[in-house]
């Protein structure tokens, strides 16, 4: 019964510190993508201090660009249209004719557009190895 009535560990009070606007500024820039807390405590406790792992920035993307894809995708009923077609394949009633063979090949189509243009958004650029088209 001890157990579930014991008293909690005591964490040590936190340490609060003021900087000006221009002192704030210079040590963000200074972290990096480092957490504020672990540089300082990386710099004031030196070879003492614990190693953190810096936190990724997020990528510059193209806002335009980001825009455009998702009001094509809104726009089109193709992940729709792919979802009818994976149903009938799985039913096994799916009869391939040819207008169907070219609704397949728009809809392949839009999703090399999208996927290249997202990467081209992200800044990312597709290789010729990673299963892209270009």
């Amino acid at each position: 019964m001890s157990s579930l009535h014991s008293k909690p560990i005591k964490r040590p009070p936190p340490f609060s510190i003021r900087f000006t606007p221009e002192e704030r500024d210079q040590v963000e820039q200074a972290a990096g993508g480092m957490p504020l807390a672990s540089y300082i405590k990386s710099v004031v406790l030196s070879d003492d201090a614990p190693v953190y792992r810096k936190r990724r920035k997020p990528p510059v993307v193209d806002q335009k660009l980001l825009a455009e894809i998702l009001a094509r995708l809104g726009g089109s009923r193709t992940a729709s249209n792919l979802n009818q077609i994976a149903k009938h394949l799985n039913q096994g009633s799916l009869i391939v004719d040819e207008e169907l063979a070219q609704d397949l090949q728009r809809a392949c189509a839009e999703v090399a557009w999208m996927r290249l243009k997202l990467l081209e958004a992200l800044g990312l650029h597709p290789s010729s190895d990673d299963g892209g088209s270009s």
